[in-house]
């Protein structure tokens, strides 16, 4: 089994900041790219910033300048600092990771987190 565990969401008024951590664990082989979305009420699913296996970034538009991805190797965790938050941030985060389980490679989801960013 592989379970991965967001923590550190909550309610911030705007222009406040916040830190998410998702850490994996379980039966894993190796981890590739981690990264984090979101889901606002109504509203599909979005890429918020990944992180590849060796460090390389990529951020949405709306967050890039704001949001800060990294990750742990030792400890198979991803972290996302955010900054500037602002409304339009609201929603409920999930981390995702693509790993190797035995002979498996798939994609994994946390349960998600809930950010509400008040004006």
């Amino acid at each position: 089994q592989v379970q991965l565990v967001e923590s550190g969401g909550g309610l911030v008024q705007a222009g406040g900041s916040l830190r998410l951590s998702c850490a994996a664990s379980g039966s894993i082989g190796s981890i590739d790219g981690m990264g984090w979305y979101r889901q606002a009420p109504g509203k599909q699913r979005e890429l918020v910033a990944t992180i590849t296996g060796g460090g390389v970034t990529n951020y949405a538009d709306s967050v890039k300048g704001r949001f800060t991805i990294s990750r742990d190797n030792a400890k198979n965790t991803v972290y996302l600092e955010m900054n500037s938050l602002k409304p339009e941030d609201t929603g409920v985060y999930y981390c995702n990771a693509d790993l190797w389980r035995a002979a498996t490679y798939g994609g994994y989801w946390g349960q998600g987190t809930q950010v509400t960013v008040s004006s």
